[in-house]
């Protein structure tokens, strides 16, 4: 828990989480209209939650229009690692929210969500099911795992270029790489991998 959210009674962080859920991002309405949404009898409880909230950053206002800021969202990220090994002792932690809209630019135009078929990538950690975030783009550093169309057909593979000589690499030792007969394109670079458990 935050120092800031500490800050909070019960009451206000209840109402605070009520409202980022009812509203997100989007401009609050009235005291009259969350008063009403939330079951309370007068809009003055409203605005007593809203001055605590505004003391403390949790709202903020913009053109006589009241917003919850952009931060205040997303998962909360523990900064200690997670041990994927052996048990070991609790360590102190910092948290942060973080929103994997803003690390992936997922509300970017130039960013893009595909599912992925096949086992060609595997040795990458990339699997049949997952989702890769691409940034659309038209070139790539040798390496970087893209988003393809080699002679009419989009495949997910490796860029490799050594001089003159560009062809795609599988990360599946089955596979044989690519070299394009008679087209390659790069539509876009893969930025991050999504798995549903």
């Amino acid at each position: 828990m935050s120092i800031m959210t500490c800050m909070l009674t019960e009451k206000q962080k209840t109402f605070f989480d009520k409202l980022k859920e009812r509203y997100a991002t989007q401009p609050l309405p009235s005291f009259e209209i969350i008063a009403k949404d939330f079951g309370f009898k007068h809009k003055n409880s409203v605005w007593q939650y809203f001055n605590k909230l505004k003391e403390f950053g949790f709202i903020q206002e913009e053109n006589n229009k009241f917003y919850i800021p952009t931060h205040h969202f997303g998962a909360v990220l523990y900064e200690s690692p997670v041990k994927a090994g052996f048990p070991s002792p609790a360590e102190d932690y910092i948290e942060k929210r973080v929103s994997l809209d803003n690390e992936f630019k997922l509300n970017n135009p130039s960013t893009f969500m595909f599912n992925v078929s096949g086992d060609s990538m595997i040795e990458l950690g990339i699997f049949e099911g997952d989702q890769v975030i691409v940034r659309k783009c038209s070139s790539a550093k040798d390496g970087e795992v893209v988003l393809a169309c080699v002679d009419g057909e989009y495949t997910l593979k490796t860029f490799r270029q050594k001089g003159s000589d560009v062809y795609l690499e599988p990360a599946n030792s089955n596979y044989s790489i690519i070299r394009a007969q008679n087209e390659l394109t790069i539509f876009g670079v893969v930025t991050g991998v999504v798995r549903h458990l």
